[in-house]
């Protein structure tokens, strides 16, 4: 008969069995972070130098926003927001400034953060006037005892944490509303009249080996009846856990949602041992043979930082302390 530690130790690999190989072990004093901002119909013949160009300088102010929080030794949750935060004001997103209009010609914004050291999270759906919507995710998660606050209730609590806002005419663009009305004038969909699905998301290994995942979106052209779609759903366009990895997803909410993206990425690399690529491209696998479209940025423990997609393009960047950093728009690239 086996003694009681030979027991405990079949009865231990056993387990270890089930879960799969553990992550890859952060590497002291490392640090890795990914942005996106949006992915969808991003041809090389859609896009002007000029243009071209411009989106890549704008990602490339927002990654680097991120890399210098993580270089000088702070906070994956600190690195998340300040990527997040100039991509908001940027109106080439949509996300904060630059949202899309919904069917009534308002701006309807969404956001989730999430702490990657305890599950600790935040999220806010249908605010309006709201500058930072990321800001206000995180205020839900630090100063409430929630995890959603949407509507009129998020603006209330936003007005008792003094969160900045902005004017209705903050958000507005002449391109969200062309969108909006060939969208009602031509019966259109949301995907006929948007090239990308605007989310702007982050996420981020800190020096300590904690991981955070945010993301913000002003949702889909033409949206009714105060549709949210997977940004602020926690497990679904976003999540962070140490022991697996952080995620942030852009694409077609309503499928992301119904696979649950996020988390199941995470699961497959804690449960199967797989890599964030291979977790990662299985997932966007799972949303394309349901008719969904979009892609992920996914940062492991150990600091592999990658993206998946099944559209043309993902605006996108990465950064890492081994010297990787570079912005990307197109599939090929």
């Amino acid at each position: 008969m086996k003694s009681i530690p030979s027991r405990l130790a079949a009865i231990a690999a056993a387990f270890a069995a089930i879960l799969g190989a553990p992550a890859m072990a952060h590497e002291e004093g490392g640090w890795s972070i990914a942005i996106h901002g949006g992915a969808g119909t991003l041809g090389r013949k859609d896009m002007t130098p000029e243009r071209d160009a411009a989106y890549r300088a704008a990602l490339r102010q927002a990654l680097d926003a991120g890399a210098k929080v993580l270089r000088e030794g702070g906070t994956a949750m600190d690195a998340v927001e300040a990527a997040i935060v100039i991509m908001e004001d940027d109106a080439r997103f949509n996300a904060g400034r630059g949202a899309v209009y919904t069917w009534d010609e308002t701006h309807e914004l969404d956001a989730s953060i999430m702490d990657g050291r305890d599950r600790s999270a935040g999220a806010v759906a249908g605010v309006t006037g709201i500058r930072h919507p990321i800001r206000l995710a995180r205020k839900v998660m630090t100063d409430s005892p929630h995890v959603m606050l949407a509507g009129k209730g998020a603006q209330q609590f936003a007005s008792e944490q003094d969160i900045e806002m902005a004017p209705p005419e903050w958000f507005d663009t002449p391109e969200r509303l062309e969108a909006l009305k060939r969208l009602k004038a031509e019966k259109l969909s949301a995907i006929d009249v948007d090239i990308k699905f605007g989310t702007v998301g982050a996420v981020a290994l800190d020096k300590s080996g904690n991981l955070a995942a945010g993301t913000s979106t002003g949702g889909m052209t033409g949206k009714r009846w105060g549709r949210i779609g997977d940004a602020p759903v926690i497990g679904a366009g976003t999540y962070a856990d140490n022991a697996a990895c952080a995620v942030s997803a852009t694409g077609w909410g309503e499928y992301f949602i119904r696979v649950g993206v996020a988390r199941t990425i995470c699961l497959r690399m804690q449960m199967k041992g797989e890599d964030a690529q291979t977790a990662s491209d299985a997932v966007i696998a799972e949303v394309g043979a349901l008719g969904g479209d979009g892609g992920v940025i996914v940062v492991a423990p150990n600091g592999d930082a990658v993206f998946s997609m099944n559209t043309s393009g993902m605006y996108r960047g990465r950064a890492t302390s081994k010297g990787t950093s570079e912005v990307g728009i197109y599939a090929d690239e």
